[in-house]
């Protein structure tokens, strides 16, 4: 049942908001890993991917399928994905465990060379974080979240400056969500301020 405050009280007791509860998958997702920081080069480019590859689709239907990708895409080693060549082109457009698009295909392996030549100025993580705001939303509802800001409109500048495709201001934002450099958990959920990055 939703309460007042935007949240699903739900059988465990818990408060989540109403996108977490439609699937085990999405509840141990949410309750586990979104909005957690992530530091590392090969965490955010697979996050960055996901995020990419999940335009104009479900978020669920790309958490089914991180799996596939994880497999497909050698566990999102950028190192390994910037080696892509046509052969590895053509094996991800016939794998039908994954998303098969082969814009979005040609961008992962064209974000992994990014990824590395950032390496030499800090990195992926380093610049994603350093668009982290001063404060963070705090919504109520799921009304109330935000789709995209000033800092997202500038990281997916910085980040297309840098070579980077796929990387919209509202897929950004997704991202600083996801990796925990804004906090929009409903303030009635459980995981509010769980991320230790903001009170």
């Amino acid at each position: 049942m939703t309460t007042t405050d935007g949240t699903v009280l739900c059988p465990d007791g818990l408060r989540r908001p109403p996108w977490a509860t439609g699937s085990d998958l999405l509840r141990d997702y949410y309750d586990t890993e979104w909005g957690m920081p992530v530091r590392d080069d090969q965490g955010m480019y697979e996050r960055l991917t996901l995020e990419s590859f999940q335009s104009g689709l479900s978020w669920a239907t790309i958490l089914v399928k991180r799996p596939a990708f994880r497999r497909a895409f050698d566990h999102f080693d950028p190192e390994a994905v910037a080696r892509y060549g046509s052969s590895e082109i053509t094996r991800l457009l016939n794998d039908a465990s994954i998303v098969r698009n082969c814009r979005k295909i040609e961008a992962a392996i064209n974000n992994a060379q990014a990824t590395l030549n950032l390496r030499p100025v800090g990195g992926l993580a380093e610049l994603v974080w350093s668009f982290q705001p001063t404060t963070t939303p705090a919504p109520r509802t799921m009304a109330e979240v935000p789709t995209r800001s000033p800092e997202s409109e500038a990281l997916a500048a910085a980040l297309k400056k840098a070579g980077f495709r796929f990387v919209g201001p509202t897929t950004m934002y997704a991202l600083m969500e996801a990796v925990g450099v804004v906090d929009t958990h409903l303030v009635g959920s459980w995981r509010r301020g769980s991320s230790g990055v903001w009170g």
